[in-house]
């Protein structure tokens, strides 16, 4: 095996778990967070001479994990959008009524828009400086900075105690179990200003 390979196989060994952990949480639910991390490893192994050259290899692959879930993502709207037009068209359609469910921390991140999902993912769930954050995103620190601040103020909002929950998931999709483990659902994120426990992510 050559060094370049062996140097791959060591980086995707090193980095597997945190690449499907940060799939997960971008995506908003545990399903296909595996197979996107594994896609992503695969496209980083195809443009490894890039990625081991950039300062930092391990935030190359998490932009390149980022923008594919953005990509799939846009594919599970449209088929969304199909599947709602399909039954719209029914005529035995049942509406059922709004039903407010408690939002946990993934639930209330599925809300937000990727980019300030992912500001805040990479800065208070893998503990990234802005610095890199905006090196794995491709923006400018102030961005992430200013993304970070209204992400954190939003999940504020969408957590904060007797507001309801939305009556149906955005595109991400229905979010995994509130914590690794069956823990309840955590309440407040670093940064937030707010007491309690860090949130399982």
């Amino acid at each position: 095996m050559d060094a370049p390979t062996e140097e791959f196989h060591a980086f995707f060994d090193r980095h597997y778990t945190d690449l499907s952990r940060l799939a997960h949480l971008l995506l908003g639910e545990a399903g296909g967070a595996d197979d996107l991390a594994a896609d992503a490893l695969v496209a980083v192994w195809h443009r490894w001479d890039r990625a081991r050259a950039d300062e930092c290899p391990a935030s190359y692959a998490r932009g390149v994990l980022t923008a594919m879930a953005r990509s799939r993502l846009r594919s599970l709207r449209r088929e969304r959008r199909r599947i709602a037009l399909f039954w719209s068209q029914r005529p035995d359609r049942v509406t059922d009524p709004d039903v407010p469910a408690v939002l946990d921390v993934r639930r209330a991140l599925a809300r937000l828009p990727l980019r300030k999902r992912a500001c805040v993912v990479l800065r208070h769930a893998f503990d990234l400086s802005e610095k890199e954050t905006a090196l794995a995103l491709g923006i400018s620190v102030g961005t992430v900075k200013s993304q970070t601040s209204r992400g954190l103020a939003e999940l504020e909002r969408l957590l904060s105690p007797g507001r309801p929950g939305p009556a149906r998931p955005t595109a991400a999709g229905p979010a995994g179990a509130a914590t690794a483990g069956g823990a309840g659902p955590a309440r407040t994120l670093p940064g937030s200003g707010r007491p309690g426990p860090r949130p399982a992510w």
